[in-house]
């Protein structure tokens, strides 16, 4: 599990423990890794389970990740599922984030998530089995006011695993797109205090999720081999409205799209209407402010 140190990251990983699994946990803080390494310890179901801490920047130097997985996998064995959830986030408008945050958000949340899985795919293929899960967002499966630097990443999550599953799927390997809705973390917490006032109004529009939750809806969806992983009612209408060419894990979820694609496209723009409502209100709003502030 990569960002395996809190979060939904730390949640998955004591998921999988409660359900008899060696657990490897990467990211970048050392403390936080032994920390949460005890915490997940308290969870075992037996006496042979491992918990495996990494320190390192899934982001930065591909060669250094291969070689800490194959580390791990010498002493833990072949990884059977690959949980890329290491990411960040930073919201603003367009023109007041600066240019580095781009760079930086794309190298964590994509990029970070090709090298690990570039560096166990061949050994799944040779034993034809694994699963591997991306992490992506709900704000992956439409852009909002706000996320300008942080919701390209996590549609590029999607467009690798499309084209990955497709790869892959012979092998009998697996991939999970996973689209969490906002979740109290966190990186959540964090993210908030910097919010513009239109993307702390969009996001109040649906209520936040616990990590445990959303942990359990996600490896219960990579065990079952399922593509998409969404949460709630929320999640599923997105879902079925972003399907376009995803890959369906049965005809029934391909049946179900078809059915609910055009009632869910008009519950959509009713959605859309008042985002920009809001949107168009604050500006409003901050004009006014600003024509006052002048007239003093």
């Amino acid at each position: 599990v990569t960002g395996g140190s809190s979060g939904i990251g730390k949640c998955i990983a004591i998921e999988c423990y409660k359900q008899g699994a060696f657990i490897t946990l990467i990211a970048r803080d050392e403390n936080k890794l032994l920390q949460t390494k005890k915490e997940i310890e308290k969870y075992s179901v037996n006496d042979k389970q491992v918990v495996l801490c990494i320190s390192v920047d899934v982001s930065k130097d591909y060669e250094q990740v291969e070689n800490v997985l194959k580390q791990a996998q010498e002493k833990l064995g072949p990884v059977d599922m690959l949980v890329n959830c290491a990411g960040t986030s930073v919201t603003g408008k367009f023109e007041d984030i600066e240019v580095n945050s781009f760079e930086r958000l794309m190298a964590v949340n994509y990029l970070g998530s090709v090298y690990p899985s570039r560096a166990v795919i061949a050994t799944m293929k040779e034993r034809r089995m694994g699963r591997i899960v991306f992490v992506s967002s709900q704000a992956g499966q439409l852009g909002l006011f706000g996320y300008t630097a942080y919701s390209p990443t996590k549609f590029a999550l999607r467009g690798l695993a499309e084209a990955l599953q497709m790869e892959v799927k012979p092998y009998n390997i697996y991939v999970t797109v996973a689209y969490p809705p906002d979740t109290d973390t966190p990186g959540f917490a964090e993210e908030s205090k910097t919010k513009p006032l239109e993307t702390k109004l969009i996001s109040e529009t649906s209520s936040v999720c616990q990590a445990e939750q959303v942990a359990r809806v996600i490896v219960k969806d990579a065990i079952q081999g399922n593509f998409n992983s969404s949460v709630g009612s929320d999640g599923y209408m997105l879902s079925i409205l972003t399907s376009g060419m995803s890959p369906v894990t049965s005809i029934t979820e391909g049946l179900q799209q078809v059915v609910c694609m055009g009632i869910f496209r008009i519950v959509g723009l009713f959605y859309l209407g008042s985002f920009d409502s809001i949107v168009r209100r604050c500006m409003m709003q901050r004009e006014k402010s600003e024509s006052a502030d002048k007239t003093e």
